[in-house]
């Protein structure tokens, strides 16, 4: 029986808008009279879930259930682990292992797509949904989680309007709101802004992002192969400049179009899922980008692992010098970022390019506070900082793309 028919991805096309805000109606009216409608929400959520993951995608929903069987078991265990008082570093950290080992079948899947692994669990969202378990994890090994409401985890986990590609909530802050109806003032405050953000989304998304991505990137892709194959050498072009551009564009618009359409949707739903973006071009220093860029995914990165590895080098005195420490903790964030997008050769030097951008950038500003009143800073330096930025960030998102495999190996 085919059944593709009713198979809807999230924000993919109109269509999808037009059930899911028929579906909000009930919602909306009910949060609006302060009442919170569980029920409902949760058949809501499954429903859309389902259309997700049926059709040609059943494979991929099979896979989610047994992931998150998986997930549960490891969370609770830990957490009864915790609470009769025990805190043994190697089984915190064999939890943490186990639950990013299905992560990284998949990543390794991807990298050897000839052979088949056996144990994968591929499906949508797997990314988002491993951050939020393994978050949950570490803060119960902090101590910040003593308790873990079975029914408001699984709420938290399959969040069907961040499902995909997030933002990445927090279990503490989704906790204090899944299950309480907003205030009629914030809440028509919180509809307000829904509605901006979704038709900011749709011009992000499918104007903007459709003209950089699909119009326009590949009439430049192809100029870009065949001038640069005229060209020799490093096969170097005006046209491959304009790609880099191009797909600069594209991948924000893209992105921070389908975030909009996830915190709209959440916050109709009374949930206050954080931004993803804040004006990242505008940034006038490569660190401040990563705290306006995918923020949720940066400061989880910072959170969990830059962090955590500082203090864990400071205690063992790895490294006795803050500057170096600093360097190496950098490194080893972008480097494990640039895994995680996947096990290609861009992927990696993407993220060790942005390491060492940050690397370069803190020595930069070391050198002005050590020279301050002797280095010109006015307005026109404010935005040459941002325009030397934005081209730094730009030419790390035409590593990030892959276009350099294609023209100089033939790769696709």
């Amino acid at each position: 029986m085919n059944l593709d028919f009713i198979n809807l991805q999230p924000y993919a096309n109109p269509q999808y808008f037009i059930y899911l805000m028929i579906a909000l109606i009930p919602m909306i009216i009910g949060l609006y009279y302060g009442h919170r409608f569980k029920v409902y929400e949760a058949v809501f959520s499954l429903v859309f879930l389902f259309l997700i993951f049926d059709g040609i995608k059943w494979r991929e929903g099979m896979n989610l259930i047994i992931y998150l069987v998986i997930q549960f078991v490891l969370t609770f265990a830990y957490l009864h682990y915790r609470k009769v008082g025990k805190n043994k570093t190697w089984v915190f950290c064999l939890a943490v292992i186990l639950a990013i080992a299905p992560l990284a079948l998949v990543k390794v899947q991807t990298a050897m797509p000839q052979k088949q692994i056996p144990g994968v669990l591929g499906f949508l969202g797997i990314s988002y949904i491993t951050f939020k378990t393994v978050q949950v994890i570490m803060e119960i090994r902090d101590g910040a989680i003593k308790k873990v409401n079975p029914i408001t985890y699984l709420r938290f986990l399959l969040f069907f309007p961040t499902i995909s590609s997030g933002p990445i909530d927090r279990y503490r802050r989704f906790a204090k709101e899944c299950d309480v109806a907003p205030a009629r003032d914030q809440y028509v405050s919180d509809l307000g802004y829904a509605v901006r953000y979704l038709f900011q989304g749709f011009l992000y998304k499918f104007v903007l992002g459709w003209f950089f991505g699909t119009y326009w990137l590949p009439r430049i892709s192809r100029s870009a192969l065949i001038v640069g194959n005229m060209n020799g050498g490093l096969k170097l072009s005006w046209w491959l400049v304009a790609y880099m551009y191009c797909y600069s564009m594209y991948l924000f618009f893209d992105f921070a179009g389908y975030s909009l359409f996830a915190v709209a949707i959440s916050y109709f739903m009374g949930i206050h899922t954080p931004m993803n973006f804040n004006k990242p071009f505008m940034s006038k220093n490569i660190k401040e980008f990563w705290n306006r860029w995918h923020m949720t995914l940066s400061f989880w990165f910072r959170d969990y692992i830059y962090m955590r590895f500082t203090f864990f080098a400071m205690k063992k005195k790895l490294i006795k010098n803050r500057i170096r420490l600093s360097q190496v903790s950098y490194l080893l964030l972008f480097g494990i970022m640039g895994f995680w997008h996947g096990l290609t050769w861009y992927y990696i030097v993407y993220g060790i390019f942005h390491a060492l951008a940050i690397i370069i950038n803190d020595s930069w500003l070391r050198f002005k506070k050590k020279h301050k009143g002797k280095l010109p800073s006015n307005r026109f330096t404010k935005y040459f900082a941002i325009f030397v930025t934005f081209n730094v960030v730009c030419f790390s998102f035409l590593i990030f793309s892959g276009f350099l495999s294609q023209l100089w190996f033939g790769w696709k």
